[in-house]
C-alpha cells in the first residue's frame, strides 16, 4: 500500500526523521500540513505517533526560541499602553482556549502562531498540552487524507480536493475564527467593564 521511502526505516532513522521534522517546523522551514500528508502517505498509520510526538518537540522548540528572543520586550512595550496590557492580561487568564483554537485551524501558521504565543506570555506547560491536543482534529484530518492518497504530489498540491474534505476545512476554519472572536471578545469586555467600574 505505501511507497517504501519511508516505509522501511530502522527504529533510529524513525526517531531521526520525526526529530528533523520537529526542527524544521519550528522555524517554519516545512508547512505542517505538508509533513502530516506526506508521513501518513509513506509512513500510514504506523507513524501517527511519531508526528504527534514532532508536533510536540516543533512547540516547545518554537516557544524556547520566541522567549529568547523577545526577552519581555513586548510585555515591557505594552506597559505603556495600559488597556493594551489588560487586555493580553485577560487573554492569558483564557490561554487554554486560546491555544486550542489557534492550533485547530489550518490557516493560522504554525511557527507564527507558537511565536506569537509565547511572547505575549503564555505559560510553557499549558501552551505545550493545549498545542498538542488543538493540532489533533486538523492533524488526524490531513494524515488520513494521505494515508488515502494514491497520488502524494497531486493530494500536496490540492489537500482540499473533495466535498468531504472542503467541508471539513470550512468546519475547522469557522470553528477558529468564530472561538477566537469570542474569547477575544469576552477579555475586551471585561477590561472595558473593570474600567468603567473604576472610574
Amino acid at each position: 500500500k505505501y511507497p517504501t521511502l519511508l516505509a522501511h526505516l530502522t527504529g533510529w532513522q524513525m526517531l531521526s526523521y520525526f526529530a528533523l521534522m520537529g526542527l524544521t517546523m519550528s522555524i517554519a522551514l516545512t508547512n505542517s500540513t505538508f509533513v502530516v500528508i506526506v508521513t501518513g502517505y509513506f509512513m500510514g498509520w504506523a507513524g501517527l505517533p511519531g508526528m504527534v510526538a514532532s508536533y510536540a518537540l516543533a512547540a516547545a522548540l518554537g516557544y524556547e526560541l520566541a522567549r529568547r528572543l523577545d526577552h519581555g520586550k513586548l510585555r515591557s512595550l505594552l506597559h505603556h499602553f495600559p488597556k493594551a496590557d489588560a487586555v493580553l492580561g485577560e487573554l492569558q487568564d483564557q490561554s487554554w482556549q486560546l491555544i486550542l483554537l489557534t492550533r485547530l485551524s489550518p490557516v493560522l501558521p504554525f511557527a507564527l502562531m507558537t511565536f506569537v504565543l509565547a511572547i505575549v506570555g503564555v505559560p510553557r506547560g499549558r501552551f505545550l498540552g493545549a498545542s498538542v491536543l488543538g493540532m489533533l482534529p486538523r492533524s488526524l484530518f490531513f494524515y488520513w487524507l494521505g494515508t488515502e492518497a494514491s497520488n502524494v504530489l497531486a493530494l500536496l498540491r490540492d489537500p482540499d480536493e473533495g466535498t468531504l474534505s472542503k467541508l471539513v476545512l470550512l468546519g475547522l476554519v469557522a470553528a477558529s475564527l468564530l472561538g477566537l472572536y469570542v474569547v477575544f471578545n469576552r477579555a475586551l469586555q471585561r477590561v472595558l467593564r473593570r474600567n468603567t467600574q473604576a472610574r
